[in-house]
């Protein structure tokens, strides 16, 4: 049996620990702007200054999850340690910021948050001046979670499984459940994510049960939690930031607004500020009339909407299709044709060129007409291989490019050859 410093998660955690309060903290703050190519030189270089080697490999793993943390944490990405499962998982700090308002919003003082991870939805709750309690079982996640949250007097950091916690009845919470079970990594270190609700941790009936108990309660689901399986009375909204979708989420009790369903995208204004106050959010709800599908292939417009994928995951293409006086190609596919452009932070707009049936030869005989040699493949609502399909055109690879959007229209598998059309 492995003795107790043996196992390897305590270690992990140990390490970490090492790194933001120990020796180890040197060695991190010391390191160059990560470098794949120049690893091996790195490493030689602080055995010969005789740091440990397992501090090395952990301080050159914390380089390298900042690097690429970047994209989606911002700045805060070097302030942070950071673990492979935990940032997959990270909320990204202006949507952290979002839940927190909430909770400040509902009255609460003191919020649970169980599944705490790497702490970025903690930090923001603090941030909003809440009392804050943060539980994980990862002890390397919790080693983390608090060198993250150190700045913050008013949260804590607990080794702890979430299910095993009963709030108090005015108290707040907010549950991120485990979506990737524990065991093998694979070679980025990462664990297998789980899809179905049945594999969550804790599970989807004790989330329930707790969340309406409580004063005012979250949860951070997958955005592609099906609209079908949305408690009732509850609030869910599916996330996007920058055309990432990102999470959905539900919300309970004093969280909640509007019961139903809704999307919200958010732009900010240039890559790497995810974390910035200047991200915009703009809600999407159902429309008072839905407007319904196209039914004659022929009504096409001469211009095709794609909304942003939390309006398609939210299942709210309706709300396009009735903002735009236009209607969806085809119950379903988040495609909606209209007479001109609308400009909408949450949808991009084609040029409609042509409708063609959805088979190789005529598609093939099109592009050759207009001498064009690449192509752009957009699929949804068809059962089509874009690989095979691209194949089966045979084309040169020199010439123009063509974007060929692959779906349904009243019914019927057809490609729309569009053009994009940018809108200030």
């Amino acid at each position: 049996m492995q003795q107790e410093d043996e196992d390897p998660g305590r270690r992990a955690a140990a390490l970490l620990t090492d790194l933001h309060a120990g020796p180890g903290r040197a060695v991190l703050d010391g390191l160059p702007p990560y470098d794949e190519d120049a690893v091996l030189a790195l490493t030689a270089r602080l055995r010969d200054q005789g740091v440990p080697a397992e501090v090395v490999a952990a301080a050159l793993t914390q380089a390298r999850l900042r690097a690429r943390a970047r994209r989606r944490l911002g700045d805060l990405a070097e302030t942070l340690l950071l673990t492979e499962d935990g940032l997959e998982q990270a909320t990204r700090p202006a949507v952290a910021v979002r839940h927190a308002e909430r909770f400040a919003a509902s009255g609460v003082g003191h919020v649970w948050d169980l599944g705490c991870g790497l702490g970025l939805d903690a930090i923001a709750l603090a941030g909003a001046g809440l009392e804050v309690t943060a539980l994980d079982r990862d002890p390397a996640v919790v080693a983390a979670a608090r060198a993250n949250l150190s700045g913050h007097p008013r949260a804590r950091v607990v080794l702890a499984d979430a299910g095993s916690v009963t709030p108090e009845p005015d108290d707040g919470v907010w549950f991120d459940p485990a979506r990737r079970s524990p065991g093998v990594a694979d070679v980025h270190g990462r664990t297998r994510r789980r899809s179905r609700l049945a594999e969550l941790s804790p599970s989807w009936e004790h989330v329930q049960l707790v969340s309406r108990r409580a004063a005012a309660a979250g949860t951070k689901l997958s955005p592609g939690f099906p609209v079908s399986e949305v408690p009732d009375g509850v609030e869910a909204e599916w996330v996007s930031l920058d055309g990432d979708v990102l999470e959905c989420a539900l919300w309970w009790g004093g969280a909640a607004g509007a019961t139903g369903r809704s999307a919200v995208v958010g732009t900010s204004p240039g890559a790497g500020s995810s974390g910035d106050a200047a991200v915009r959010w703009h809600v999407v709800r159902p429309p008072e009339q839905d407007p319904g599908v196209l039914v004659d292939a022929r009504s096409v417009g001469p211009f095709l909407a794609e909304p942003d994928r939390a309006v398609v995951a939210a299942r709210l293409t309706g709300a396009l299709a009735a903002t735009v006086d236009g209607a969806e190609l085809d119950t379903g596919v988040g495609y909606v044709t209209a007479g001109r452009v609308h400009p909408l932070p949450w949808a991009r707009w084609y040029a409609v060129q042509d409708v063609l049936p959805l088979r190789a030869r005529p598609v093939r005989a099109w592009l050759r007409a207009r001498g064009a040699g690449r192509v752009t493949l957009k699929k949804r609502g068809v059962g089509v291989d874009p690989g095979a399909f691209r194949t089966e055109l045979r084309l040169s690879g020199e010439g123009p490019e063509v974007v060929l959007v692959l779906t349904r229209v009243a019914g019927r598998p057809a490609v729309l050859a569009v053009e994009p059309v940018p809108v200030p």
